[in-house]
């Protein structure tokens, strides 16, 4: 384990409640989070050089050279950092020309070999049906098959989803972390074309999640699936006959791209909602 390591773990098995217990805070949260920590860590350095003090001449000696050891360990730690980060970029590339590939099959732009091209299908019974291009629903089943995700899909989402062409992955540099990109045929539920989902990561190589960004849906009128209308009749002796109309949020496939907020102010989070925030960011991290 590496020193920076090493001092995280104590650092939160000592800071105890000055820490908020909740992950994927914000620019300012992060901030008083680490000024914590540094101070902390200050404290620590001093209650190591006074260990040190009461130890015998062999045992620090024999400490110095385990710490010598310790930092040529780091050192090979950056470099494997490095060296990963330059093969995930190599094989990134590799990997482009077969999505692109599943792209223009799914979506119908070429024909795999042994398919003839004439235009329509012929059933068991002999007779002919308008052709089916491309595979059909493709990232539906995809999003419907996976164990995470098929939670979050609702009955309603499904229409919307047929539209999805083609989804992609990237990673950011400034600041670090990815982007995922859905991309929509022309459709009866919103304007937009593309869908994004941008997360920012405090640190990569252990990823700890600061903040995520999703596209604003402009939704078509009557069509928005993260909300539901309600009527309700109104009440007897009422002057007003008409129904009352009541619009609230509803579970929807589509809330994935209006990720949980973190208050600015920390006196607006108490400890259930810091709880209640923190498995809210945990889920919308694993969903991405």
């Amino acid at each position: 384990m590496s020193n920076e390591k090493q001092q995280d773990a104590l650092n939160l098995a000592d800071l105890g409640a000055a820490l908020p217990p909740k992950s994927g805070l914000s620019a300012e949260e992060r901030e008083g989070l680490v000024t914590a920590l540094k101070s902390k860590l200050q404290s620590l350095a001093g209650q190591h050089a006074d260990v040190l003090e009461t130890l015998s001449p062999k045992v620090l000696k024999r400490v110095e050279v385990l710490r010598e050891a310790q930092k040529q360990h780091d050192e090979l730690e950056a470099k494997f950092f490095e060296e990963r980060a330059a093969l995930e970029a190599k094989y990134q590339k590799l990997y482009e020309p077969l999505y692109t590939k599943r792209y223009e099959i799914v979506n119908g732009v070429v024909e795999v070999d042994g398919i003839s091209n004439d235009g329509a299908d012929e059933t068991p019974a002999g007779d002919k049906e308008p052709e089916e291009k491309g595979v059909p629903d493709f990232w539906l089943t995809a999003l419907k098959t996976n164990e995470v995700l098929s939670e979050e899909i609702q009955e309603r989402d499904e229409g919307a989803l047929k539209y999805l062409k083609d989804i992609k992955w990237c990673r950011i540099d400034n600041p670090k972390g990815f982007k995922l990109e859905f991309f929509f045929d022309s459709n009866p539920y919103f304007k937009n074309t593309v869908l994004t989902k941008t997360y920012h990561m405090i640190d990569e190589d252990e990823p700890i999640l600061e903040k995520a960004i999703g596209t604003e849906i402009e939704w078509y009128p009557g069509k928005c699936l993260t909300q539901k209308i309600l009527k309700k009749k109104p009440k007897k002796g009422s002057k007003n006959a008409k129904p009352v109309t009541k619009t609230e949020s509803c579970e929807s496939f589509f809330n994935f791209f209006s990720p949980p907020e973190v208050p600015e102010d920390d006196d607006d989070i108490d400890e259930e909602m810091a709880e209640e925030l923190q498995n809210q960011m945990e889920q919308d991290y694993d969903i991405g």
